[in-house]
């Protein structure tokens, strides 16, 4: 119980972001500080209530995990104190990014989520934009992403540099839940010189931390993967480059979407 921090600023890489999650029971409290971070508070599962100077939020969140809809999400701006309490029992993932300006307390409700379908065919997957472009933050830019039982997030991608309009540079974390939780994904993360070139047994409640690369996704035949995603950098849009063998992918996606 309590704040877990899973990913300190610095770690693999990583210049820009913080992940951590907040698991409470029914009736607890947890107080705290967002310093030199803005952070966006994704309730994974249960209900909470959320308060502080200028901002309150009672009862958000009513999912019962992470593949039952869209979430409820607070976003806080830097030197912002707050105090959740839990209706229910809560899980909330906590995600940062360091920060200089103060934007104002966002309640991002379910209604309010993006929904949008992203692939064809074997990479056919449901995304759920929570902070993205349209809403002032200043690196912050982040979603979920469900993988049906033998789907890919993909064609390979990367935001590695600032190259508009075909790519602009931004770290990532990604935060898994499986269902079945004893199933398994796998994700590849690789460079194009391949001096990074990993590949990763998903697990549930795995993180995968990615300051470069391609990063595609796969689920297993018969298990569901859940993908907490978020991006930090100076330029917040959701513009990313293929990998040159697989441009066609993308290509054949437009080209299906317009018929």
């Amino acid at each position: 119980m309590g704040r877990q921090q899973v990913v300190s600023l610095g770690d693999g890489g990583l210049t820009q972001s913080a992940f951590d999650l907040l698991t409470l029971k029914a009736g607890e409290t947890y107080s705290g500080d967002t310093a030199n971070f803005e952070s966006a508070f994704v309730i994974l599962s249960g209900s909470c209530s959320v308060s502080g100077e200028g901002f309150s939020y009672q009862n958000i969140g009513d999912r019962k995990n992470v593949f039952a809809g869209r979430p409820a999400t607070v976003y806080l701006p830097i030197r912002t104190q707050y105090q959740y309490t839990a209706l229910t029992d809560v899980e909330i993932a906590i995600c940062s990014a360091e920060a200089d300006i103060k934007y104002t307390p966002v309640l991002v409700a379910p209604e309010n989520v993006k929904e949008i379908e992203l692939g064809v065919g074997n990479w056919k997957r449901k995304a759920y934009f929570i902070i993205d472009q349209d809403m002032d933050a200043q690196r912050l830019f982040l979603g979920e992403t469900i993988l049906p039982p033998g789907k890919w997030a993909f064609p390979p991608h990367r935001h590695d540099v600032d190259d508009l309009p075909n790519e602009v540079d931004m770290e990532e974390i990604y935060h898994f839940r499986i269902q079945p939780q004893e199933g398994y994904g796998i994700q590849l993360c690789y460079t194009d010189d391949r001096k990074r070139d990993e590949a990763y047994l998903l697990r549930n409640g795995d993180t995968v931390l990615i300051p470069n690369g391609y990063h595609p996704v796969a689920s297993s035949p018969v298990d569901a993967l859940y993908m907490l995603w978020f991006m930090a950098g100076d330029q917040r849009m959701f513009l990313a480059r293929p990998e040159e063998q697989y441009r066609w992918v993308a290509q054949y996606d437009h080209f299906l979407k317009s018929q």
